[in-house]
């Protein structure tokens, strides 16, 4: 989904420079969709920008949407499953590309239609599984829900049930896609988390820290009084986006590679 615009947003909805604790480098990876291609050359740029900044903590923070739409879903977990750069703590938040694959595996076929149709295919025939055409009845969804089950590694599916929804840094709460306005970031629901789109979106409410998210593609990241938001559609713009933060000083660090590549 293309969110071209989020509307006016007021920009005294808050007034103090938010930041993270001193000596802590923080770097926030948005929707990653199968491109390990741009997610190696970006922790590259965040390992050079890191040497600069000398920082006693190092943490990398991955949004969630790890798979589907780009080329390279097995790729990606596999990456992720290896060592976390050097010196850096790795922290890995869930997406609802995710959560559409949980449901799914726990028999919920209307989430497996959902997944495919967002991109899935290509995580599939990733994992060596061939979805025909068509694949929404329910025979098929079934059989395709019983062969990506069996497809999967045990270390990639402990890898997707051991991801967490949210994580606080400073004054920054970092998640998928958002928080419903008005409720405390301590109440917050998992839907809502990795699902929330223009409620959020349209809030200039204070949420009590900058909300740091992807879910919603934009042509740039959106900079907003009360949230960040760093999904530039890397799958096919070839832009994968970081925001890296150190004491109050924020900037974004983006790939130049080129668009996915045909399959």
């Amino acid at each position: 989904m293309i969110c071209s615009s989020v509307g006016p947003v007021e920009t005294g909805a808050i007034k103090a420079v938010p930041g993270v604790p001193d000596g802590h480098a923080v770097y926030a990876i948005g929707d990653i969709h199968a491109r390990l291609d741009l997610l190696e050359e970006l922790e590259g740029e965040i390992v050079a920008d890191a040497a600069r900044r000398g920082a006693e903590r190092r943490t990398v923070i991955y949004l969630g949407d790890y798979i589907s739409r780009g080329p390279s879903s097995y790729g990606v977990i596999e990456h992720m499953l290896a060592p976390p750069l050097p010196g850096f703590e790795r922290v890995c938040l869930k997406g609802n590309h995710e959560d559409l694959l949980a449901w799914f595996l726990d028999g919920d076929l209307i989430a497996g239609k959902d997944l495919l149709n967002n991109g899935g295919i290509a995580m599939f025939e990733d994992y060596g599984v061939h979805v025909p055409d068509p694949y929404d009845d329910d025979d098929t969804l079934g059989f395709l829900r019983r062969t990506i089950a069996a497809a999967l590694p045990p270390a990639h599916l402990a890898f997707f049930q051991g991801l967490q929804l949210s994580r606080t840094i400073g004054d920054y709460f970092f998640v998928h896609a958002g928080v419903r306005p008005g409720v405390p970031l301590a109440e917050q629901k998992p839907l809502d988390l990795m699902w929330i789109r223009r409620r959020f979106l349209m809030s200039d409410l204070d949420h009590g820290k900058i909300v740091v998210h992807g879910h919603c593609i934009t042509p740039e990241p959106v900079v907003r009084p009360n949230h960040i938001g760093l999904d530039t559609g890397a799958s096919q713009s070839g832009v994968l986006t970081c925001l890296a933060l150190y004491g109050q000083e924020r900037r974004f660090l983006q790939t130049s590679g080129p668009p996915a590549p045909s399959r």
